[in-house]
């Protein structure tokens, strides 16, 4: 961490240079913004997978969060809101945003804040329901002068001072907040909805059970057959394209299964069991007003006008903080992008997209996790199975005219370096440099590359360096196609409102691996006869370098602190100041906690990127000798397929990190899997 003196003079000298950050994210986006256009257009039909991966990935938590929105609300805002806001923040990101890699969406930060102002407005009779999204509107105006100022004056240069810590506690309060709405949301399957006539069939009270029982059934089956389908690349059965296949479309699939599986109640049963999806229309009164409400603007009275700051300084925080680590895990260092950021110019653009949602009666979107980094690793994989499939057959026509290693690999380097367009060449040869030594360690051992020995693609998989398809195109049509969805609501409404409770189980289940808060939650649970077992598997480094002490005093220290924040979110009306011990916690982490643990302690536990260590198993489990020689049913080297995504998906935590993977300190470290940053793969003892 720097010190005190040296933050504030660096604050001060980005305060003395307003608009110098824009400028320069101008500068360098502008240089690649054509290119942008030109790469998307020529990945052809391949764009498609990305574009639809990501579309499913991002539509369907805005689906969720609208149904939540709209019980919160009591209807002001609904599905066809969230979506609208999510589509136009989007195309207006894809077309002129800084750093289109990211993904745009209507989050759970903003809905909570939205039912907070709801509830507010609600208590007041100057205001009431019907000012609500006029009084939200001016939250957005003061939001969107404070993301300005944010932009205008640099403050994004301190975006590394959001540290693991925040990011995660933050993550995790999102996880236990997820689990508060599904089972807020199961309890009211047996409950009969506000302002509805009681005296309905389908609110008598057999028929309120069997609703509360079919949407058990209904959310723990979506719960459990989507953690199933995440994981499906590493299922034993199938070939690797379904697998991929459900990996990938697994989660949207079992929702439609779900869906589909609702409609076989018995034809006795009333009409409205189970309980759907409540909408109006996109073409409807109620959802056309929204587009108007600035007209009634002026009707907010100016005390409350002025009141309208404070939630927006709440906002603005958020925003900047969800928005800016968004942007910085979908252009993460291993990722090895070659076009520049823009963390303050996108900052500015986001000020604009808020101020207009707002002026709409629509709720602001901003950067989603783990959907902007889940995007940029789509096209990652897109990427390299193009530059593979160039490569791998260039060594193949090499093999066959009989070429010594050297001309295989100096063939192999020509291919990568003339389809990366690098203006460095040096560093291209840098990073292919282990592909180099594992190919020439063949001819140094005596091989010959003509027959079985010599396999280009096993050692291209093991060393090929990530590259990512930079471009606009993919955002632009997912957005495109959230748009396209407004206009489905209609089939929308036909999803169970209870598959939507077990999405939200899911959402905050799938957000708990990779999570260093949660995993060492778990690590103290573990006796201390069976840490070795830990050992075993892939851990994260500072099981092998801190003290148990100091594991179980920072993971406590943390823990507490994530429930002060969930009992801030359960005061009335104060509970909008719930981003506040959030960046308390920033203050925290650099003025306190150096002074509590060791300076090295507390940089393996509050470490910037994911670092995890290989298993090393301490004792063999296998009966025999020849088990422990033999191949392995009869499986050659060579033959064991692995795709590009389950070697990403391997190295990649629920939250979007690439992780920084070594051998045990105690063994020789050298990178496992997939090749990123040779020179910074040794970790620093």
């Amino acid at each position: 961490m720097f010190p005190v003196g040296r933050l504030c003079v660096e604050t001060m000298e980005s305060v003395k240079a307003p608009f110098r950050g824009i400028r320069k994210d101008l500068t360098g986006r502008l240089l690649c913004y054509k290119q942008d256009w030109v790469a998307g257009i020529r990945s052809g039909f391949g764009i498609l997978a990305p574009t639809t991966y990501i579309f499913f990935a991002s539509a369907l938590p805005v689906i969720a969060f609208g149904e939540q929105i709209s019980r919160e609300t009591d209807g002001s805002l609904s599905t066809v809101e969230t979506l609208a806001s999510t589509a136009l923040c989007g195309i207006i990101h894809s077309v002129v945003g800084g750093q289109p890699l990211m993904i745009l969406g209507v989050a759970e930060p903003t809905i909570i804040m939205y039912s907070y102002l709801y509830k507010f407005a609600k208590g007041r009779e100057d205001l009431g329901q019907k000012l609500y999204l006029a009084w939200a509107g001016w939250v957005c105006v003061w939001t969107a002068l404070l993301l300005f100022l944010i932009a205008i004056f640099n403050v994004c240069a301190i975006i590394n001072r959001f540290t693991r810590i925040a990011g995660e506690t933050f993550g995790m309060l999102i996880a236990v907040l997820f689990i508060q709405e599904a089972i807020k949301g199961m309890a009211s399957e047996f409950e009969v909805p506000k302002a509805e006539d009681h005296s309905m069939q389908k609110y008598q009270f057999q028929w309120l059970y069997t609703n509360g029982l079919l949407g058990i059934i209904f959310s723990f089956g979506l719960l459990y057959t989507a953690l199933k389908s995440r994981r499906a690349r590493a299922w034993r059965y199938g070939t690797g394209w379904i697998r991929s296949f459900i990996a990938d479309y697994g989660v949207p699939l079992m929702v439609l299964v779900w869906t589909a599986l609702s409609y076989g109640v018995p034809g006795r049963v009333p009409s409205g069991v189970p309980r759907r999806l409540f909408s109006p229309l996109p073409w409807e009164s109620v959802s056309l007003y929204h587009w108007t409400v600035i007209k009634d603007m002026t009707k907010v009275p100016p005390v409350y006008i002025f009141a309208a700051f404070i939630p927006a300084l709440m906002i603005a925080g958020l925003y900047f903080f969800d928005h800016s680590v968004a942007s910085q895990l979908a252009q993460q260092k291993e990722f090895n992008l070659k076009n520049p950021s823009a963390y303050h110019y996108d900052i500015f653009l986001l000020g604009i997209m808020t101020l207009l949602c707002g002026l709409l009666g629509l709720p602001p979107s901003n950067g989603v996790l783990p959907q902007s980094p889940m995007h940029t690793k789509s096209l990652a994989v897109l990427r390299r199975q193009f530059i593979r499939r160039k490569m791998v057959k260039t060594a193949k026509e090499s093999i066959k005219r009989k070429a010594s290693t050297s001309e295989i690999y100096g063939q192999m380097q020509a291919v990568f370096i003339e389809i990366d367009k690098s203006p460095v060449t040096t560093l291209v040869v840098k990073e292919l440099q282990n592909l180099k030594d594992a190919v020439m360690k063949t001819e140094n051992e005596g091989e010959k590359p003509e027959g079985a020995t010599f396999d280009p693609e096993k050692y291209i998989d093991a060393y090929l360096p990530v590259r990512v398809n930079e471009q606009r195109v993919s955002n632009l049509l997912q957005s495109v196609l959230v748009a396209a969805a407004v206009c489905a609501v209609p089939l929308l409404k036909l999803i169970p409102t209870s598959v939507l409770w077990g999405y939200f189980a899911y959402m905050a289940i799938d957000s708990l691996p990779g999570n260093q808060l949660w995993e060492r939650i778990l690590f103290l649970f573990v006796a201390p006869s069976r840490r070795y077992k830990v050992l075993e598997g892939d851990h994260a480094s500072f099981v092998e370098t801190v003290p148990f002490k100091y594991i179980a005093a920072f993971t406590i220290f943390q823990f507490m602190y994530l429930l002060l924040c969930f009992g801030v979110t359960w005061i009335p009306i104060a509970g909008i100041l719930f981003p506040v011990p959030f960046f308390l916690l920033i203050s925290i982490r650099q003025h306190l906690l150096p002074k509590v643990l060791k300076a090295t302690y507390l940089r393996e536990l509050d470490a910037a990127g994911y670092e995890e260590i290989a298993g090393t198993p301490q004792r063999c489990l296998s009966l025999t000798t020849r088990e422990q020689e033999g191949p392995y049913l009869g499986i050659r080297e060579g033959e064991v397929e692995i795709s590009d995504a389950e070697i990403l998906d391997e190295l990649t935590t629920n939250r979007g990190e690439l992780k920084v993977r070594a051998m045990s300190f105690s063994e020789d470290r050298r990178p496992q899997g997939l090749q990123v940053h040779p020179e910074e793969n040794i970790l620093s003892e």
